[in-house]
């Protein structure tokens, strides 16, 4: 996979979590991902009653399994900083975002002069048209939801980059490979579960390990795509996922 495939990824499983809104509850499935997570960030269990902008983004990590390149935080100002340590924070106006960065708002930005002020808000990038940065977020407006933003727009505090070139070199997987199928372990298992949780086919948690879930996550997306539904992921299923 290439850093652009696992940006998709991402992408796509936060697509997953549209609509989700305080108003019937569906967004708490999103916050109980969160803490589900070990260990929590500061020990601090997010209540469905608290802002969680922050905590969409850190369930998105949590479930395509990427925090080591997409530290979870509750809170955008801790975020930034767990980013500054990795290296991974922009705040130059001439950056253009790229789908699957983390773009973070300062509400009181006046919109004179390089914006500094404290995070108020952050989503995840979608896509990037000319100067239209399109973005969805948890707790906009208490559901997940898009904005629509100019590059370089009034607001806009910075962006978050996870590497994501980093993962796709350590999860390289060869169309040469031995079949994965149940039991079978390893980085190239994590690939497969993130890829079929991206593209809707639930695996549960992104653990290298094949067991019963991403068996029956791999069969549903074997026969949505017309292949051969035998459980195991070959060159042919491989193909398929990685659009090759």
């Amino acid at each position: 996979m290439t850093g652009k495939e696992i940006r998709k990824i991402v992408v796509d499983k936060a697509n997953s979590y549209l609509g989700c809104k305080e108003s019937n509850g569906s967004h708490k499935k999103i916050i109980d991902l969160y803490n589900s997570h070990k260990p929590l960030a500061r020990g601090y269990a997010v209540k469905y009653t608290d802002e969680w902008c922050a905590t969409f983004v850190s369930a998105v990590s949590i479930a395509c399994g990427m925090t080591d390149i997409m530290p979870t935080e509750c809170s955008c100002s801790k975020m930034i900083e767990l980013y500054k340590k990795l290296g991974r924070w922009q705040e130059s106006d001439a950056y253009v975002p790229s789908p699957g960065d983390l773009i973070m708002y300062d509400w009181e930005d006046s919109g004179r002069g390089d914006n500094t002020g404290i995070p108020n808000h952050v989503g995840i990038v979608l896509a990037v048209n000319g100067t239209t940065i399109t973005v969805i977020e948890g707790n906009k407006n208490d559901a997940v939801a898009y904005r629509a933003m100019n590059v370089n727009g009034k607001y806009i505090r910075g962006y978050c980059i996870p590497d994501y070139d980093a993962v796709a070199e350590r999860n390289t997987v060869s169309l040469d490979v031995s079949v994965l199928k149940r039991g079978s372990t390893g980085y190239q298992v994590k690939a497969l579960q993130a890829l079929l949780n991206g593209y809707g086919f639930n695996c549960g948690n992104v653990d290298g390990d094949f067991g019963s879930k991403t068996y029956t996550g791999l069969c549903k997306y074997q026969n949505a795509v017309g292949l051969e539904v035998d459980g195991s992921c070959g060159p042919k299923t491989w193909k398929s996922l990685l659009g090759v």
